[in-house]
């Protein structure tokens, strides 16, 4: 029984040591590092892959118009962007605003949703894995399969939520292969926490 014991005690140890040696030959940072360098070069070559494919997507609003927007802390999902309008008195008049594709595409949703609190939402598929979502509009301009150019008008801007009460404001996303990524709006990254005025150079030509 001892010796049955020992021989336990030794297998045991020789697997923990194989599970703690093993991460090692991977896991270790280089130079010296403390794991920073790597995460750095890690976002840097995942920021270099979306900028190779990422279409030159314009604000969803009439050239010559001044938005201010917001990626706001504890904004749901991260990285998007709730667009507002106001009139000369600094009054908000946004609400019945229209709205564009950003980049030409194809329709992929438009329906307004009860299980989320985007309410009237379309979704635009770019290609390459890119689309954008427009949400809380007060109508919907296209249907489920349209062909949409650049500057297509998809809808109005509105309130619309089936969870929230909300003031009038249209939110936007930039999504690549699933996943809400930091905005770049006519050359302009919106990194998170961002708040600023920008001025639209859709449906200029």
């Amino acid at each position: 029984m001892h010796r049955h014991y020992r021989r336990l005690l030794a297998a045991a140890g020789a697997a923990v040591a194989v599970t703690v040696a093993a991460p090692l030959a991977f896991a270790a940072p280089q130079n010296g590092a403390a794991g920073g360098e790597g995460d750095q070069a890690v976002a840097a070559a995942s920021e270099a892959e979306l900028a190779a494919t990422r279409p030159a997507f314009k604000m969803p609003f009439l050239c010559g118009q001044q938005w201010l927007g917001s990626n706001w802390n504890g904004h749901s999902p991260a990285h998007s962007i709730d667009w507002n309008h106001y009139d000369s008195n600094g009054n908000p008049d946004d609400r019945g605003r229209r709205v564009f594709a950003s980049a030409g595409g194809t329709v992929l949703e438009s329906h307004y949703s009860t299980t989320t609190g985007y309410g009237n939402t379309v979704v635009i598929g770019h290609g390459n894995g890119w689309q954008t979502r427009y949400a809380h509009l007060k109508t919907r301009g296209v249907q489920k399969g349209d062909k949409v150019k650049v500057g297509a008008r998809i809808g109005q801007v509105g309130a619309t939520s089936a969870k929230y009460t909300l003031s009038p404001h249209l939110h936007y996303e930039q999504i690549h292969n699933g996943r809400t990524v930091v905005a770049v709006v006519q050359g302009v990254t919106w990194h998170d926490f961002t708040k600023r005025n920008q001025t639209s150079k859709n449906r200029c030509g």
